[in-house]
């Protein structure tokens, strides 16, 4: 398999959550997906929790369980929340289509919020921080 699109939402939820999809399709695309299919699932609130709680999981069965970061993963949740309240997308392509920053200038959009550099800041990996520029909500 050469990406996550060749599965369809719950295909990919699944092998997500049983932590059997191949590590290397999990790139940030399909971060952003399980993010979108969460929310559309079950709200932004239970789509945070689950979204941490199955990227722990996956980074401890497939790694060290040291990847997985708090603050990038729920800043991700609440961007894509963001974006999906502007849309009415019925499929992720779609979506992402729609709303190519979140993909191709995360960085950028973070940026936005946070005057930290949170992907380095460790106090931000193991807990959430609050934007100190822009809130989310």
């Amino acid at each position: 398999m050469k990406s996550h699109f060749e599965l369809n939402d719950t295909e990919f939820v699944q092998k997500f959550e049983d932590c059997s999809l191949e590590p290397s399709l999990f790139n940030h695309g399909a971060h952003l997906r399980l993010a979108w299919y969460y929310i559309k699932e079950f709200g932004v609130e239970k789509a945070i929790k689950k979204t941490c709680a199955a990227i722990k999981q996956f980074d401890l069965v497939h790694g060290k369980g040291d990847k997985f970061h708090t603050t990038i993963t729920v800043a991700s949740v609440k961007m894509v929340y963001h974006f999906m309240q502007k849309s009415q997308n019925s499929d992720f392509q779609t979506f992402m289509h729609k709303f190519p920053r979140l993909k191709i200038a995360f960085k950028e959009l973070l940026d936005q919020h946070y005057g930290i550099d949170i992907f380095s800041n460790e106090e931000a990996r193991v807990r959430y921080i609050n934007p100190d520029i822009l809130p989310f909500d």
